[in-house]
């Protein structure tokens, strides 16, 4: 059966880019995306939201101001829809694409063991929190067999500084049954070295979960050039 074709796509007269979609098309069916350029894949998913207009050079605009696709779909929504050319549906379909994408490493991390899928764990992490522009931290709730049954995020705040209250993490601990936490925040900076701030923060919870029987197995600390680990660097 033959690939389905935009409607009026092979019309005499159909505007140019059809047949020019219908390639990308057929080379996406064929290599799966492998070997495309950003700006493909993403004029294929604009194509989707905005079927009546050439999208190549705005989806050309697009990855020349926020510099690749990853970091077109970690920008804000709001500085996606300002983009000319672009609109409320389309900006909501590129955010799409995240969240899809940080549902399926999440896929590999929730109700498993941490420590036995800790190289995962590390990619969701990465993925979820090292190209945001503001200060996020979350919380990773495990259970007694260090399987995690939640990621929360508990402070989303400046590119310095995100907000922690340690006793709604450990209230939050106490109402899951969690025998164990591990945070994790980011630095929009891309240097993930511990702060004096978040070292002070994390002695605090570690003292207040301790307090009522709840390990801080680690603090991870992700930034653009890497991640810092409490626990390795013997913080923790």
């Amino acid at each position: 059966m033959a690939p389905e074709s935009d409607a009026g796509e092979d019309r005499p007269g159909a505007p140019h880019y059809h047949g020019h979609r219908a390639r990308l098309r057929a080379r996406f069916r064929e290599t799966g995306g492998q070997g495309m350029p950003d700006y493909e894949i993403l004029e294929l998913l604009l194509a989707l939201a905005i079927p009546r207009r050439d999208v190549k050079p705005l989806a050309k605009d697009l990855i020349a101001r926020f510099g690749s696709l990853a970091e077109l779909l970690a920008a804000p929504l709001d500085q996606i829809e300002r983009q000319d050319g672009m609109g409320e549906v389309a900006a909501i379909a590129v955010k799409l694409v995240r969240e899809a994408a940080l549902r399926l490493l999440a896929a590999d991390v929730v109700k498993k063991p941490v420590i036995a899928s800790w190289a995962a764990l590390l990619d969701y992490c990465r993925a979820r929190l090292a190209r945001e522009s503001r200060e996020e931290t979350r919380v990773l709730f495990l259970d007694r067999k260090n399987v995690l049954i939640a990621d929360e995020a508990h402070g989303r705040g400046t590119v310095d500084q995100s907000p922690l209250y340690v006793r709604e993490v450990v209230k939050r601990a106490l109402d899951l049954a969690a025998s164990a936490v591990i945070l994790v925040h980011n630095h929009p900076s891309g240097d993930p070295t511990p702060s004096r701030a978040d070292i002070d923060m994390t002695r605090d919870l570690e003292k207040a979960l301790k307090a009522v029987g709840i390990s801080l197995h680690d603090h991870l600390v992700i930034g653009r050039q890497g991640h810092a680990s409490f626990k390795s660097l013997g913080l923790l």
